[in-house]
């Protein structure tokens, strides 16, 4: 057993946030350690009532540990002010994780954008190499549910803000920074904080380990200059030829954002040292995930992309700069301090149409820029996107994004079933 391991054996733990981290953590701690159990919410799963908790309970009760879940913000929630007095003692999953697995190598990924394409991508390519590969973090499984683990399991860890802001022991033999750009503000308060929640990532990799950074971005180009790092850094300084789109044959890579993706998992593979013949099989193979930037129409004069997955301007506008003959279609709720950076002259190629509840905010950010239409509900949108594109009778090819810019919360569940919901409404004119 490894040191590393009796951090999280034998030991009054304390597992605040009852999601599927916070469940998969239980499932993993409870049978060595005596475990409490808390969540803002009230909890009815008969499973975990004998070891669940109440606010009062908690501060009479020491604890050698506190496990929270990605989604517990300490400033903003029940148990702050508990928390905050005990700041030392709190872990995530992630950390619980590596102190099980340190000896296996991990490749984790974080970024504003393209986190969970790269992933999937990265994944798939190892797969086929017939690696003993395992998707997991915020897309894939809970990192503490794989099972059936050898000494060459490779392990593929898509990360976010939120997993990796109270991470203290996790650490990667690869990591990925794909881009910053301003978001979940409401979480990090500034972009400095949300910046360094990101480089989190590479503060415990050592000289041995590896960062592939984008230092084509701003904000990490500045980070980089403030801050020295351990591991050694490779730079993303520019992004895949186009010669080499041509070669694997596949559209999904020719917008920008899918060949930073692209680019980063080559300079993998190139690490890795992988066949070259099958990972250009599994190039052209990939097909993307569902509801980012997911073309699900494409015939000679128009183009129908998917993107529900967009919750940002930043997310969008990547998009927008590698396409034509654009109607795109926006609503939603928009995020804190976000900010529509394309200047004028790059949306003369754009008509906008603006659905939902929170019409004021896009028309205001947006009016300057280009011309709008605005509709209450994105099924009456739809209807006059067709009957704006008939009536333009060319035979130019156009391409219709659905890239909301912003959360779906304010109708819809989550961006899945946003995209369902368009997909659905789009089947009424495309047979």
């Amino acid at each position: 057993m490894l040191n590393l391991e009796k951090n999280f054996l034998k030991k009054r733990i304390l597992i605040y946030g009852l999601g599927k981290s916070g469940l998969s953590t239980y499932s993993y701690l409870k049978k060595n350690n005596i475990i409490s159990l808390y969540d803002d919410r009230i909890i009815t799963k008969k499973n975990i009532k004998d070891t669940y908790t109440t606010y009062k309970e908690i501060i009479k009760k020491k604890f050698d540990c506190i496990i929270i879940s990605p989604g517990i913000d300490i400033n903003n929630c029940k148990l702050s002010r508990f928390l905050k007095k005990n700041h030392k003692k709190i872990y995530t999953d992630l950390d619980i994780f590596y102190s099980r697995y340190a000896f296996n190598q991990k490749i984790t990924i974080t970024g504003t954008n393209g986190k969970s394409t790269t992933a999937k991508l990265l994944y798939d390519i190892l797969k086929d190499q017939k690696k003993d590969v395992r998707l997991v973090g915020n897309i894939g499984n809970p990192v503490l549910l794989e099972k059936k683990i050898k000494k060459d399991t490779l392990f593929v860890i898509e990360a976010s803000s939120y997993q990796l802001e109270y991470s203290k022991l996790f650490k990667t033999n690869i990591s990925l920074i794909l881009n910053i750009s301003p978001d979940h503000l409401e979480r990090h308060k500034t972009i400095n904080k949300y910046v360094s929640a990101k480089f989190k990532l590479i503060k415990n990799q050592s000289k041995n380990d590896i960062a592939i950074l984008n230092t084509k971005n701003f904000y990490i180009k500045r980070k980089l200059k403030q801050k020295k790092f351990a591991p050694s850094i490779l730079k993303i300084e520019k992004y895949v030829s186009d010669r080499f789109i041509k070669k694997i044959d596949n559209h999904y890579f020719d917008t920008d954002g899918n060949k930073e993706n692209l680019t980063f998992v080559l300079k993998v593979s190139k690490i890795l040292k992988l066949k070259n013949n099958l990972l250009l099989k599994s190039l052209k193979n990939f097909k993307g995930l569902s509801f980012r930037q997911e073309i699900i129409h494409n015939s000679k004069f128009l183009k129908i992309i998917n993107d529900s997955k967009a919750t940002s301007f930043s997310s969008s506008e990547r998009l927008l700069k590698s396409l034509k003959n654009i109607y795109w279609i926006i609503g939603g709720l928009p995020k804190k301090g976000d900010k529509f950076l394309l200047k004028k002259n790059d949306c003369k190629k754009i008509k906008l149409y603006i659905f939902g509840k929170n019409q004021k905010f896009f028309i205001n950010e947006l009016k300057n820029k280009m011309a709008f239409k605005s509709f209450l509900n994105l099924k009456s949108l739809i209807a006059k996107v067709f009957l704006d594109i008939k009536n333009e009778n060319n035979f130019i090819k156009k391409t219709i994004l659905f890239s909301p810019a912003s959360a779906s919360f304010d109708t819809f569940k989550n961006f899945e079933e946003r995209g369902r919901y368009f997909n659905k409404l789009i089947k009424n004119y495309i047979k």
